[in-house]
């Protein structure tokens, strides 16, 4: 039975109008899909949500719009409109929006795989397509990273081809600095290191990622004396240490009057791994 002739049998109340409160109804219940959907976002504790958001927001998109879709079939179905006429027409139209919005199609899909897969988190470290910087959200159509200068690149991700992620959220840079068998010498080195660290934070800021380490004296099973500094860095970011930074350490190395070859200054990198629980 037509639940709209019940509903008039029983109240009088005329179909059209019965409608037309049945249309405000759902786009009362749109609109409070819409606004609850808001205050879950602007209520979450932290940027790890994200990606719970985007999936609310795609769901509660959605609703509404089927929500809104049954509301004009059922007026139009009043005015004696065919319903298969609407739905092959809607169906047409549909059609005709993705076609003509293939990017867009191809930035949701991307973005649903990265968002279920886990491939990447908020505040992660990470290269994509080129652009490296930490995960600031993750949406339906952009990836937004915050680069080492502090400005947001919006990825579309139909481009996120391949990632590159730092589980530490930076790249280790070693400088190990061999000693010689002047005692002397050695203690004018280590002075010479101190000062050339306290530079680089001064003078290269924005390339540190944490604290510049000095550690202590070191021994390689053959026997040999070094000094290891631990630089985390930017990716990237590293052609100041292996020009500028070297070149001056030697020169000053230099000047304390050892005689001392390029090649006791080595620079090399490594990417730390995220520390992992150990199962019982």
């Amino acid at each position: 039975m037509d639940p709209l002739a019940v509903i008039n049998e029983s109240t009088g109340v005329p179909r059209i109008v019965i409608v037309v409160v049945l249309a405000l109804g759902a786009h009362l219940v749109a609109m409070a899909i819409r606004r609850l959907t808001l205050w879950v976002g602007n209520h979450a504790k932290a940027q790890a949500f994200t990606k719970v958001r985007t999936i609310i927001n795609l769901i509660a998109g959605t609703a509404v719009f089927g929500i809104y879709f049954a509301a004009v079939g059922a007026v139009l179905a009043e005015f004696d409109i065919s319903l298969t006429a609407y739905f092959a027409t809607a169906s047409v139209i549909g059609l005709a929006v993705a076609f003509g919005s293939q990017n867009i199609v191809q930035d949701v899909i991307t973005g649903l795989t990265v968002i279920l897969s886990d491939l990447i988190e908020i505040n992660d470290m990470v290269e994509i397509s080129g652009q490296t910087g930490i995960v600031k959200s993750i949406g339906m159509r952009f990836t937004v990273l915050q680069n080492s200068l502090g400005a947001e690149v919006y990825i579309p991700n139909r481009t996120l081809a391949s990632m590159i992620n730092y589980p530490r959220g930076y790249v280790r840079c070693l400088v190990d600095v061999d000693l010689v068998d002047d005692e002397d010498v050695n203690r004018k080195i280590e002075e010479v290191i101190e000062a050339m660290v306290k530079g680089v934070v001064e003078q290269f800021p924005a390339i540190l990622r944490a604290p510049i380490e000095v550690e202590g004296r070191r021994q390689t099973s053959s026997g040999k004396h070094f000094v290891r500094i631990k630089f985390r860095i930017w990716p990237g970011r590293g052609a100041v240490i292996e020009t500028t930074f070297k070149q001056e350490l030697l020169a000053r190395i230099r000047a304390t009057g050892a005689t001392y070859t390029d090649g006791m200054v080595a620079v090399n990198y490594e990417v730390d791994q995220r520390a992992r629980p150990i199962s019982a």
